[in-house]
């Protein structure tokens, strides 16, 4: 595939064939080759044949392979010309990342961070087809695609505070709570609270290292802190959403007469019954897992109560950030001089909007919205802060995370659960593991160096580094 270099950090796809667009993928010239090799730089030039595409296709610095769009995938289609494809948004609708920070410093745990780990492990259930404490009715999982979060909250999971430091305010208006399937409601009733596997995780995390005293000063994080990260999203219940709908655009593409380069690439005109009836049915699966996140934090909160005997006042605990990067929301963007609605796609991509954008929480809005970007077991996770070239470049979009550099069989082929498990300790990571099978998996080594993606972010300028954690204890599934 050829391209051509804009400058260390861009490189164009130039237009070709059936492409109604161009195609960029944002990283470095090593970042770059990954991505032709594995052919996830293919997938890019895919999307851009896609009807109503706007702008380019985009693919972020942790971009690899996947299901039709590549992870790390955005485009922006228009509302009323452009398509939705279930694979530009993926399996696991909404899964997102959460931070909560606390008023603890690192030598205030002391010798009980391998009691907390317990804890957390007991209190929020992890793994394949995991159930959680809550069991919830027909009628009761209905709210929860209806009410996101404050659902949560109203059950008594959380504070309403939690709400103001969530994406969308923890709930999306656009669901419709009919929209699942009975197989999709069926396998979430029993899942709300808990975290799943693959490369989900819970981790007790220290603030090392402030970049931006200021923004990290409004987001409540300082050096020695102690935090807290969720990674997971809609359990089953997005999933089953997800394989619901590719059979029904499989039938959408003959229907309407669209054209795709990948049957992976199935999708339906935005504006059709097809389109509408999965962007809603998608919206209530991501309220579930506004929901499963706000749970989550409830369990949290109340192991480290217990097991620190400390009041909530003296802990701390609030949400820093909520933000999903499975998704496809109707957006507002300014496209050749004018305000156009769009459906913007990030799969495996996260939001980036800056200061003043009426979307970022008001508390943040002199500032930016924060960017959360997980690590991968014993490697750091950032918070960074959104910014204008995001929102004048990607439609406002930073990456997500580190990125996989090789399959989940590949990595158990080279790796030893609890020789990971080991090596991880004795580096000071304290692990707990449903699976050490999972472990081996997720093992740092099958990932892309989290430290570059973010440097190759902040250089290209789609977000900016306030503060960098590092693990000290991980709750996998």
């Amino acid at each position: 595939m050829h391209f051509e270099r804009l400058d260390d950090y861009r490189w164009i796809i130039p237009r070709t064939g059936g492409m109604n667009v161009e195609g960029i993928i944002y990283g470095d010239r090593a970042l770059l080759e990954h991505a032709a090799n594995e052919k996830a730089a293919e997938q890019v030039a895919h999307v851009a044949h896609l009807p109503g595409i706007v702008g380019r296709s985009l693919a972020m610095p942790d971009i690899h392979w996947g299901y039709g769009f590549p992870i790390g995938g955005v485009a922006a289609m228009d509302a009323d010309a452009g398509v939705i494809s279930p694979g530009g948004i993926g399996y696991d609708i909404s899964c997102g990342v959460r931070l909560i920070r606390t008023n603890l410093e690192s030598k205030d745990l002391g010798n009980r961070l391998a009691a907390l780990l317990d804890g957390l492990f007991n209190n929020v259930p992890a793994g394949v087809g995991g159930t959680g404490p809550i069991r919830l009715s027909s009628s009761g999982i209905k709210a929860v695609f209806d009410k996101g979060a404050s659902w949560a909250v109203a059950e008594g999971y959380g504070e309403s505070d939690d709400l103001l430091s969530v994406e969308d305010g923890g709930r999306l208006d656009t669901a419709d709570p009919d929209g699942p399937s009975p197989r999709a409601v069926e396998r979430g009733r029993a899942q709300l609270g808990t975290l799943g596997s693959g490369n989900h995780f819970l981790e007790v995390q220290e603030v090392v290292e402030v970049f931006d005293e200021r923004t990290a000063g409004v987001f409540g994080l300082w050096p020695g802190q102690i935090a807290v990260m969720i990674h997971t999203g809609s359990r089953g219940c997005g999933y089953q959403v997800c394989e619901d709908f590719l059979n029904v655009m499989q039938g959408a593409v003959r229907r309407y007469g669209i054209a795709v380069p990948d049957r992976q690439l199935c999708c339906a005109p935005i504006d059709s019954k097809e389109g509408r009836d999965y962007f809603s049915a998608m919206s209530a699966a991501a309220n579930y897992a506004k929901a499963n996140r706000q749970v989550i934090t409830h369990f949290i909160r109340e192991t480290f109560m217990r097991l620190l005997d400390m009041s909530p006042r003296d802990l701390g605990m609030g949400v820093v950030y909520d933000v999903c990067h499975n998704i496809g929301k109707m957006e507002t963007h300014i496209v050749d001089g004018k305000p156009r609605l769009l459906c913007v796609h990030r799969k495996g991509a996260t939001r980036s909007f800056p200061a003043g954008h009426p979307d970022v929480p008001k508390k943040y809005r002199d500032v930016g919205q924060p960017v959360l970007i997980p690590g991968t077991m014993g490697t750091s996770s950032y918070v960074l802060v959104g910014t204008d070239t995001a929102m004048t470049e990607t439609f406002g979009t930073t990456c997500h995370g580190a990125g996989r550099t090789m399959s989940r069989k590949a990595a158990l082929q080279r790796t030893d659960g609890h020789t990971l498990r080991d090596e991880l300790q004795r580096r000071g990571v304290l692990v707990r593991a449903a699976s050490y099978k999972g472990l081996a998996e997720e093992a740092p080594n099958a990932y892309k160096d989290v430290d570059n993606i973010v440097e190759v972010c902040q250089r290209a300028g789609l977000s900016r580094k306030v503060a960098r954690l590092r693990p000290l204890g991980v709750v996998k599934g």
